[in-house]
């Protein structure tokens, strides 16, 4: 019974972790939207009359922040979608597998 509890307990704490990853990008994402239509208004609003607006410095901020973003999300739902689920766990159960077959194969 005990044992049943804290593996719940476990599976809890690794969910509640996860969604809070989630929500993290999803609150970076957000913000860079926001803040990234404020820049592109002010741009707009300082341009020159008959100035273009695709000007490298009009796209820093969005080119920089949007490579972090990126970055963000891979962190957050890359791990689960190379390593699989389980994959620590099948690792470790091949090493130790291979382990015990190399010290048996030499007694």
């Amino acid at each position: 019974m005990e044992t049943r509890e804290l593996a719940h307990k476990e599976r809890y704490q690794l969910a509640a972790r996860r969604v809070k990853q989630i929500k993290g990008f999803y609150t970076h994402a957000l913000i860079y939207i926001l803040v990234n239509l404020v820049l592109v208004y002010v741009n707009f609003q300082n341009l020159d009359e008959g100035e273009s607006y695709f000007q490298w410095r009009n796209f820093i901020t969005l080119a920089f922040w949007g490579i972090g973003l990126l970055a963000h999300c891979a962190s957050v739902f890359l791990p689960n979608m190379i390593f699989g689920k389980h994959w620590e766990e099948k690792k470790i159960k091949e090493f130790m597998d291979k382990d015990s077959n190399e010290t048996t194969r030499y007694e």
